[in-house]
């Protein structure tokens, strides 16, 4: 800054004042283009999930068929969810389609009774009583595992590991393999011992695992679960990496899931089972449903269980029951509806049956529901927000919903 001295007074120099208005002015400007940017930001923002919100509460009465490919009717075919797609597997070979129905790939494997399971990006395909295991991944069959013995059951983790059980005459095996077929860990266990092997779950990450096996003890039934860790707690724990277990006296378990990587659900046929598991098995909560289930279903959020309607609940075919995962009930939903398959992720619950559909979401809000034209043989979300992918016994459709005036 200049300044001189005339008669003992100060005078600043007027082009140091401007210039010193001008950086004030700048800083102004440039916190209100900041906070307006910030404006905008939070209005789109909000904007983006408000239109979310919509779409998600929005009910629906009609389609738009996005895309149509004819495919072979084969009796024997299944579908499973893959990826954001879908995977196809009959005892001949397995298929992955993408959200406009086309084939993708085809892996030709010989499956006398096919069981298959998908995490993520990756599946595996399995004979069941036989001794072949495939494993795919989105661009197509990554390897093929001869197991020694006959395959009970198969589960695989979001990266590609995966555990099978297997049967011998007087032993059974619970092995795990990483994706390309070379064995991780084998654990042996005695039918006299142990009983006969129910179900498997295999963690996200894949090292854990969680086993229900079930065993007649004369005239007693009992069910054992059975907590296995493969990271370094399972390896300080002991041998056989078990860390936990439980049993139940004349209580069938048919089924247990990893919820999520860390949740571990029991469906028994009394009541559901829900045990954390972050290292150690501890129990979380359960809830009586008064047994006599005919589907369960499950996601990351939620679980339930759909049985057949009663007098007290009306003239109802079924009652769905959704619980959270401190074992609460949110909501119960009745349905009259001849149904075969349900679909559930962490948006929604997809019913169908016959040539019938039906949509609820995960507050228990009837979304969609519909009558198409042909037989549906299976339903599952595309990658797009409202387009699904829908098989029929001649072509799979990729369908948007709609809403049309009645």
């Amino acid at each position: 800054m200049s300044e001189r001295y005339d008669d003992n007074v100060i005078h600043v120099d007027s082009s140091e004042e401007l210039r010193q208005q001008n950086r004030e002015r700048f800083k102004n400007n440039h916190k209100l283009r900041v906070n307006a940017t910030l404006i905008v930001v939070v209005l789109l923002i909000f904007i983006f999930i408000g239109v979310y919100i919509f779409n998600r509460m929005r009910s629906y009465n009609s389609i738009k068929v996005v895309k149509s490919a004819d495919t072979v009717y084969e009796a024997n075919a299944e579908y499973l969810e893959f990826g954001n797609n879908l995977l196809r597997y009959t005892p001949d070979g397995v298929s992955y389609i993408d959200a406009n129905g086309d084939t993708v790939w085809t892996s030709g494997n010989d499956f006398r009774v096919p069981i298959a399971e998908s995490s993520g990006n990756y599946a595996v395909v399995a004979d069941k009583g036989g001794n072949l295991v495939a494993v795919f991944g989105i661009e197509g069959l990554i390897s093929t595992v001869n197991m020694p013995y006959a395959i009970c059951d198969i589960d695989v983790a979001k990266q590609g590991a995966f555990a099978a059980i297997l049967e011998s005459d007087e032993t059974n095996y619970i092995n795990m393999y990483d994706k390309n077929g070379s064995i991780i860990y084998e654990m042996q266990t005695s039918i006299n011992k142990s009983g006969y092997p129910l179900d498997i779950s295999i963690s996200d990450d894949g090292r854990k695992l969680f086993t229900s096996y079930f065993k007649l003890d004369g005239v007693n039934i009992k069910n054992n679960l059975t907590a296995y860790n493969f990271g370094e707690v399972g390896q300080n724990e002991n041998a056989d990496r078990m860390v936990g277990g439980y049993s139940f006296e004349e209580e069938f378990i048919p089924k247990v899931k990893f919820i999520n990587n860390d949740i571990v659900a029991a469906f028994s046929d009394k009541e559901i089972l829900l045990y954390n598991m972050k290292e150690k098995p501890s129990e979380r909560a359960k809830t009586e449903y008064g047994g006599n289930a005919s589907s369960i279903f499950y996601s990351s959020e939620y679980l339930g269980v759909v049985k057949p309607g009663s007098e007290s609940e009306g003239s109802s075919d079924y009652v769905l029951t959704v619980y959270d995962l401190s074992g609460k009930k949110t909501f119960d939903y009745a349905f009259n509806m001849e149904y075969e398959k349900i679909y559930s992720d962490n948006n929604e619950i997809i019913i169908t049956g016959g040539n019938q559909c039906l949509i609820i979401d995960k507050s228990g809000r009837t979304r969609f529901s519909y009558t198409f034209d042909g037989m549906v043989k299976s339903m599952i979300p595309s990658s797009k927000n409202n387009e699904y992918i829908v098989t029929f016994e001649n072509k799979t459709e990729t369908v948007r919903l709609k809403t049309e005036d009645k």
